[in-house]
């Protein structure tokens, strides 16, 4: 009987102990995103805090977000962000990499002091974060294509706007975009356009190419960095299809005036929410992600969906609570 008694105790001094007594407990997970000027990570921003606040609700455990984004981006801002959460005793940090060979051994660091690290958005594959939670780019790549292979009704020329060249993650974008196109034997690829990524320079590499071969009847935009300006198609609505990717507040007008058919969203405010999610699962309850890259859907925005859409961005941006 005694023995009895002795096996049940240990039973749940083991269950209390496997819960990691979380309930009353106290977490900070720190976020260094890339930039606090762009909306994207001010979306990120508002699903940390907002998750912290639901999960605390949730479970009796007091979350809290400690922000530390420098204001432009600035990978070695990120690696003293990293530090100095570590010497703050953060429980877990959530990184975006402006520069993955510069952020590697900072995570590194924090993980051998104890302090695991997620990513969202922009990996560092070569460190020891656990997992990451962004957008698969050659499926966003074949996404792109699909979408404006529908919109052309599989046939014409298309122009694919492509950014840096040099980007890991635009090339991958442009290789889906490639890979899709084979199933379209009536779409031709005219060439892949790269340019500075400001708004000012996609715009004008848009019209200089569209003058130049004025047969191009899409484009395949693997960044949305021309629609970030006024007046940038310089096409009668609905002449030319458009698919790009993300739907930020200044893109959704294309939208609504017709000179775009499909914004490609990424999920923006989700990048907090698994942060905290993901994070607090393997401090609260030693679980990992079954996955080391969990990919996040892309989110088609059309004309029919731009209204609603563009209301989350008023929440995400503090202008509606």
């Amino acid at each position: 009987m005694i023995k009895k008694v002795t096996l049940t105790l240990a039973s749940l001094l083991g269950l209390a102990v496997a819960t990691g007594f979380a309930a009353g407990k106290d977490y900070v997970f720190g976020v260094v995103a890339k930039s606090n000027n762009n909306p994207v990570f001010q979306a990120a921003k508002t699903g940390a805090e907002d998750e912290a606040k639901a999960l605390s609700a949730k479970t009796g455990a007091n979350i809290k977000i400690d922000w530390r984004t420098p204001n432009e981006e600035d990978p070695q801002k990120q690696v003293e962000a990293v530090e100095q959460l570590v010497n703050a005793g953060a429980s877990g940090i959530s990184v975006s990499a402006s520069d993955a060979n510069k952020l590697t051994d900072a995570i590194n660091k924090a993980v051998d002091s104890g302090v695991p690290v997620f990513m969202f958005d922009s990996d560092a594959p070569k460190s020891k974060r656990f997992a990451i939670f962004g957008t698969d780019d050659i499926s966003c790549g074949h996404q792109v294509m699909s979408e404006l292979a529908k919109e052309m009704d599989g046939k014409g020329t298309i122009a694919i706007l492509a950014g840096n060249q040099n980007a890991p993650n635009l090339q991958k974008r442009v290789q889906g975009v490639k890979e899709e196109a084979t199933k379209y034997p009536g779409i031709k690829i005219l060439d892949t356009y790269y340019h500075k990524e400001t708004p000012q320079d996609a715009a004008a590499k848009v019209e200089q190419v569209q003058q130049a071969n004025p047969d191009i009847t899409g484009w395949a935009m693997v960044g949305g960095w021309p629609l970030f300006t006024d007046n940038a198609l310089k096409w009668a609505p609905g002449t030319i299809k458009v698919v790009a990717v993300d739907a930020l507040p200044a893109q959704l007008a294309y939208l609504k005036s017709g000179h775009v058919q499909v914004l490609l969203a990424q999920q923006v405010y989700e990048w907090g929410t698994e942060s905290v999610d993901r994070l607090y699962d393997y401090v609260a309850n030693n679980k990992k992600p079954d996955e080391a890259f969990i990919k996040a859907k892309l989110i088609p925005v059309t004309k029919e969906n731009v209204e609603e859409f563009g209301k989350n961005w008023d929440k995400w941006l503090g202008k509606t609570k």
